[in-house]
């Protein structure tokens, strides 16, 4: 154990009981507001200059010391999920239908922990950007901070950020150079026919029976179109259609998810999947139209900075703690928009791998608490190193 995880394990108890309260506190995507003001307090405490409202709810701290012109970017995520929580913790959510099921509110302790640490001791020179986005959960929290002149106002070398993972043993950190994660697109379908009576289907068109060829033609996208060697995913999550046993509906509705892990892949996914709805639809004598919602992007994490954050965390945790290229992940992040304009790396910490533990997204996860420590000392770390304070043999 290193002097630096020791420092922050005996002061780690005030942001345990931060992240518990931001835990009871919930709120989602652009609501966020309760949890900026704690951020934007506790950093303004510490003699951060401090910006709000930045893409609607995000906090910008930005710590300068000595005259260095590097200029480092650490992101995390405040937002909560629309799931009613079932984990019997004493900090459950206090608020019904809403929880923080994908542990923002660990990342947000995490980062508050080490921003402390760096105001208090930090030894580095040059421009420490702290970044808290709203709106990671679908809500496109990183292009509206980028819209609202992110990089322009805080100009960054490198930008970095970390997600939990639950399965892997806690504290691990697992890094990955290149695509990490897929990018997301959304697809409506509507096949639409002629409706009629069921026992006299001849005088229809029917969308149902054109629905369900669809279904499974769809699933051909990736098994015969898609390089075996790349990864895809094409899912019909829901399909809509009648009301009645003996009523043929006039429409059908499909909704699909669609993730890729390479841009070219997923250029190809819309193409396959609009002519393949288009061809299926005529076969079947109903139309077909395709509404296409680009998602989040492929996520990809440069090599000199992902090569960077692993020497961070082989000094700091050991190699039997790191994953140097872990797998990747068909999940989606809107850090990937980040990524696009400066690069960067994000990397996983082990939420702990024990029997009957929860995946995230569900409604008896909960982040642990053991990882506040450990993810904070990787951000002081890495940004002493990156910023020119701190050499990485150094505990």
């Amino acid at each position: 154990m290193t002097y630096l995880l020791d420092a922050l394990h005996a002061r780690v108890g005030e942001f345990v009981a931060l992240r518990r309260d931001l835990h009871q506190h919930p709120e989602l995507a652009f609501e966020e507001h309760r949890t900026a003001a704690l951020v934007a307090q506790k950093l303004r405490d510490w003699g951060y200059a401090v910006t709000t409202g930045l893409g609607g709810t995000g906090v910008v701290g930005t710590l300068v010391r000595g005259t260095g012109s590097r200029r480092l970017g650490l992101r995390a995520d405040m937002d909560a999920l629309p799931i009613h929580e079932a984990s019997g913790r004493a900090w459950a959510s206090q608020r019904p239908g809403l929880m923080h099921a994908c542990g923002h509110d660990g990342h947000t302790a995490m980062l508050l922990a080490a921003a402390r640490q760096l105001a208090d001791e930090g030894r580095f020179d040059g421009t420490l950007h702290l970044i808290f986005q709203p709106a990671e959960e679908g809500g496109g929290g990183a292009l509206r901070m980028m819209a609202d002149g992110l990089f322009e106002r805080f100009p960054c070398d490198a930008v970095f950020a970390m997600h939990n993972m639950p399965g892997v043993p806690q504290g691990q950190l697992v890094l990955r150079e290149g695509a990490a994660m897929a990018s997301s697109d959304y697809a409506t379908i509507t096949l639409t026919g002629i409706g009629g009576h069921g026992a006299m289907p001849q005088h229809a068109a029917d969308p149902i029976v054109a629905a369900a060829s669809l279904v499974m033609a769809l699933q051909t996208v990736v098994s015969r179109n898609v390089d075996p060697l790349q990864a895809a995913v094409v899912t019909v999550g829901a399909l809509h259609a009648g009301q009645a046993n003996n009523v043929i509906p006039a429409s059908a509705t499909l909704e699909l998810s669609v993730r890729a892990l390479d841009r070219g892949v997923r250029a190809l996914l819309e193409r396959r999947i609009r002519a393949l709805a288009e061809a299926q639809a005529a076969s079947f004598g109903v139309q077909a139209t395709v509404d296409w919602r680009s998602g989040y992007a492929v996520l990809v994490n440069s090599a000199a900075e992902t090569a960077f954050a692993r020497e961070v965390a082989l000094a700091l945790r050991g190699p039997e703690r790191v994953t140097l290229q872990g797998p990747p992940l068909t999940g989606s992040e809107d850090f990937a928009f980040m990524l696009e304009r400066v690069p960067g790396s994000y990397l996983l910490i082990g939420n702990g791998d024990e029997p009957g533990g929860c995946m995230v997204h569900h409604p008896g996860y909960d982040f642990n608490d053991d990882n506040i420590a450990v993810g904070s000392a990787f951000w002081v770390r890495l940004a002493e190193r990156f910023l020119g304070g701190a050499e990485a043999g150094e505990p």
